[in-house]
């Protein structure tokens, strides 16, 4: 959040590709609600790469996370489709 409050007013953040990562799928209303905040911030919300990774519970560390085939399958699998996107929509100022 406090991210969030320091970027609401950058001109960098403009129109910048980004993809939300969910810990808890079962959450319906903090991630529409995040997507509503960052698009009134104007990022470019790259919707087919969002990930929900199902981590209630299960205490695991970013090593944890990549050790298990699914959940690091899954991940791999949104952050390329992350890249495809921001490669496929060059950007006026590149």
């Amino acid at each position: 959040k406090n991210g969030l409050d320091w970027l609401v007013a950058s001109l960098e953040f403009h129109d910048t590709p980004t993809i939300l990562i969910s810990t808890s799928p079962g959450s319906v209303h903090a991630p529409a609600q995040l997507r509503e905040i960052l698009t009134t911030m104007s990022a470019r919300l790259v919707e087919a790469a969002f990930v929900a990774l199902p981590l209630r519970g299960r205490p695991l560390d970013a090593a944890g996370i990549a050790a298990d085939p699914e959940l690091s399958a899954a991940l791999a699998s949104g952050l390329a489709r992350f890249a495809a996107a921001i490669a496929a929509e060059p950007r006026a100022d590149r």
